[in-house]
């Protein structure tokens, strides 16, 4: 097998992961020798006597007693929905009971309710956010007041981390929402303030917000709503106060990627959130998913093991260069692999760097490991119905379930957050978890994503989701997909778009 240094020259090692991420550093999953021995395969379907099952279920991790409140801070049109959306998205692919409570959709949503049962419209033009607008000012605290207690009811059913998307850019705004938290055994409260001073990054929130179909401009012109807009942001910029309280637990980032600052943020869950925040990007980028080529285990129906391509995978091994260069041009890529040696065998004709990754390895199957289906369920039956009930939960004996490569993959989520454009070559479990994070899809669905093979997945983050497209190449493979069982209609190759902003909320 490949390492790190065999696969990368010295001009990009610099852009490697960190140590303790890559392949053999101590946070990712380490190999004895029963388990390195399992990749060979099976050479009988009979198994050892010793073993009487394939595994159990492995229980969701107790989070209950976290519960944190996450107050963003910031002026329009600074990113503060798209941290957000990207925190909520990631906490809750880690498991974590996560919900966004956002004053404006609180806003637009009541003033549609009044408009449908009374008939009138409320103006919510810049001038309804100006502080010398003595009325609208106080309708204003009290739906930031509203949504703080819904969030706060919200953490005592059983949620984790609420995050209140508002302004909140008064010192006094955040000291009431530190005293009402205060107040609630428990629960602590972050602050997340977002500063942009590029000019065209500023632009281009502003253009989205006019062009995406926000309520508050409906049937104007794109001129005159960029115009109110702009006049909205002048109207927080007169009274708006940068955290400088040096009693409160806060995150200050620049720029998105550029600077961050940390002050009293204390405890395991607040470290994780500082760490991930940390890492992210709005650069352009795409990043690229695909399945090694049909291998050998993969025609002859069997699973794990460490195999070589089979002929049309090595046909379609030789046909990727065509298809990336079309769709990278001459952007600069950079290719991920497994260490195993179908990823790196599909990865061997791009002329880009490579890196090899540990924690991309299929998932481990255990004593099964090398089986076909067929041959684990005459074997182990009812572990075989077990796992098909719960399949995200359920962990082959010796090996892993899927909520285990959740966990392993968590570095290279992070890494992914920092990088550019990527391609990864990695295999059909270590796809979907990495697909369902994007998409922020719920892990009972996680199991049954299809990722078919000979096909490339190209997804560009956006604001508010993730866009997609797929491009299959017309060589032949076997289709490993096993729908879930009691479902007779599989599920769509490809999930809708989902880069869209929510306007309104549900709860009013």
């Amino acid at each position: 097998m490949a390492d790190d240094t065999d696969a990368v020259p010295d001009s990009v090692v610099r852009g490697r992961p960190p140590a303790i991420f890559r392949a053999g550093g101590p946070m990712l999953k380490q190999f004895d020798e029963s388990t390195a021995s399992s990749r060979k395969g099976s050479q009988a379907p009979t198994p050892p006597r010793s073993v009487v099952g394939i595994g159990n279920k492995v229980a969701k991790p107790d989070y209950s007693e976290a519960k944190i409140v996450l107050a963003m801070v910031g002026l329009p049109a600074r990113g503060k929905s798209y941290l957000s959306n990207k925190l909520m998205r990631y906490l809750k692919w880690l498991e974590y009971d996560v919900q966004v409570f956002n004053v404006g959709q609180l806003r637009r949503s009541r003033a549609h309710r009044k408009a449908q049962q009374s008939g009138i419209l409320e103006d919510h033009t810049s001038s309804y956010f100006s502080h010398n607008n003595v009325e609208a000012t106080k309708l204003r605290e009290q739906l930031a007041e509203d949504s703080l207690e819904m969030l706060i009811r919200w953490l005592k059913r059983g949620g984790n981390v609420a995050i209140h998307d508002a302004t909140n850019s008064t010192r006094m705004r955040r000291a009431k929402i530190s005293a009402r938290v205060a107040k609630e055994k428990g629960m602590s409260v972050i602050f997340l303030e977002s500063i942009c001073n590029d000019p065209a990054v500023i632009a281009a929130n502003v253009a989205l917000k006019v062009s995406s179909g926000d309520p508050d401009y409906k049937d104007l012109p794109r001129e005159v709503a960029e115009r109110d807009f702009l006049r909205r942001i002048k109207e927080y910029e007169a009274v708006y106060e940068t955290i400088t309280e040096p009693h409160l637990s806060y995150l200050r980032i620049t720029d998105i990627g550029n600077e961050v600052t940390l002050s009293r943020i204390n405890g395991y869950l607040q470290s994780r959130i500082a760490f991930y925040l940390m890492n992210l990007h709005v650069k352009p980028r795409n990043i690229f998913l695909s399945r090694h080529g049909e291998s050998q285990f993969n025609v002859e129906g069997r699973i794990g093991g460490d195999s070589l391509l089979s002929e049309r995978g090595l046909a379609y091994a030789l046909a990727l260069p065509e298809l990336v260069r079309n769709n990278i041009g001459d952007a600069p890529l950079i290719v991920w692999t497994s260490t195993l040696q179908r990823t790196i065998q599909t990865a061997a004709e791009l002329p880009y760097p490579k890196l090899t990754w540990k924690s991309l390895d299929e998932l481990d199957a255990g004593v099964c490991d090398g089986m076909t289906y067929d041959e684990i369920e005459q074997a182990y039956p009812e572990d075989f119905a077990n796992r098909d009930e719960d399949k995200f939960n359920y962990r082959y004996r010796g090996g892993e379930s899927y909520r285990d490569v959740v966990v392993r993959l968590e570095p290279v989520i992070i890494e992914l957050e920092r990088q550019e454009n990527i391609l990864i070559f990695g295999h059909q479990a270590i796809l979907r978890c990495l697909y369902a994070y994007f998409h922020d899809l719920p892990q009972a669905d996680l199991p049954y994503i299809n990722v078919p093979l000979h096909t490339v997945i190209k997804l560009t983050p956006k604001a508010y989701g993730c866009d997609e497209e797929r491009y299959t190449l017309p060589i032949g493979a076997v289709d490993t997909h096993r729908p879930k069982p009691g479902t007779t209609v599989s599920p769509p190759d490809v999930v809708p778009a989902s880069t869209k902003r929510e306007y309104f909320g549900t709860d009013v």
